[in-house]
């Protein structure tokens, strides 16, 4: 991975500033089958460890099983890289606003660095509340699949082996691309911003217009 530039090492943020970067907005992603194809998969994945009685299923079903939850996994965290890449676009957006004002190796990875490394507490502590747990393999997965596929790619063209292993060769993507070049490294202290699920930031749009 590229090294991370302290703002010692490009312009300071002006007069010691906090910026409030744009909500990062979180749509639903799972389709019905989602949450039991994904229990399914981790059973599997017990039983083909021999860490559970495999019972009457042969190897073949469980690890058709196996590779029917991964593929969900798979899919949900291509859609959550959607949501992660709009939000550093628009942060990019608002650096360009205030160019200025911040380091100039400001770049998209100098935000995705912040989301992962040093998200707000209040980010982090809502992550917990919806029992999302290590959320940055989870957002740093989700990019690196976003930076792979243009859409959501159907299971017909993607091998077994790919989406056995697809969280592997996800982290290697990302740093891969972090990789590309320094950047400035941002922190929670200078920047901020909320995180909502898409319907919680639609009820808060409703107020204010009723306000």
């Amino acid at each position: 991975m590229a090294p991370r530039m302290s703002f010692g090492e490009a312009p300071a943020v002006s007069g010691g500033c906090t910026f409030t970067l744009p909500p990062l907005i979180l749509y639903p992603f799972a389709d019905a089958n989602g949450p039991g194809q994904l229990v399914e998969s981790s059973r599997a994945s017990l039983k083909l460890q021999g860490l559970l009685p495999a019972g009457e299923a042969s190897r073949e079903d469980l690890d058709r099983s196996l590779l029917e939850g991964r593929y969900a996994e798979l899919r949900m965290l291509y859609y959550v890289g959607k949501d992660l890449a709009r939000w550093i676009d628009q942060c990019m957006e608002f650096a360009e606003r205030h160019r200025d004002q911040l380091p100039r190796a400001i770049s998209s990875h100098s935000f995705a660095d912040l989301l992962i490394q040093d998200a707000p507490e209040s980010v982090q502590t809502k992550l917990r509340k919806w029992g999302v747990g290590d959320y940055r393999a989870i957002f740093s997965r989700a990019l690196g699949l976003h930076c792979l596929f243009a859409d959501a790619p159907p299971r017909t063209i993607l091998s077994d082996e790919f989406v056995r292993n697809y969280f592997r060769y996800a982290d290697q993507i990302f740093s891969t691309k972090q990789g590309e070049s320094p950047f400035a490294a941002l922190n929670s202290k200078d920047f901020v911003f909320e995180l909502y699920s898409s319907g919680e930031y639609a009820r808060m749009l409703e107020r204010s217009w009723t306000e």
